[in-house]
């Protein structure tokens, strides 16, 4: 006779399928990203009120005085 499966194995499998679509579906997000970075379809949305201008990697101060 062949062993007869119960409810609960049955539903882990499914947690486990579940859990790896997730996981490839993180994974076709992150590489839809990727794809879209590599081609310049993204955009940096900071105002750059928060950067300073530097020079040779030093940061420019405005003098006033």
């Amino acid at each position: 006779m062949s062993p007869v499966r119960t409810g609960g194995e049955n539903h882990s499998d499914r947690e486990k399928a579940s859990a790896a679509m997730q996981f490839l579906l993180f994974l076709l997000f992150l590489a839809a990203l990727t794809a879209a970075s590599a081609f310049g379809l993204t955009a940096d949305t900071r105002d750059s009120a928060d950067w300073k201008p530097t020079e040779e990697g030093r940061r420019w101060r405005s003098r006033t005085c």
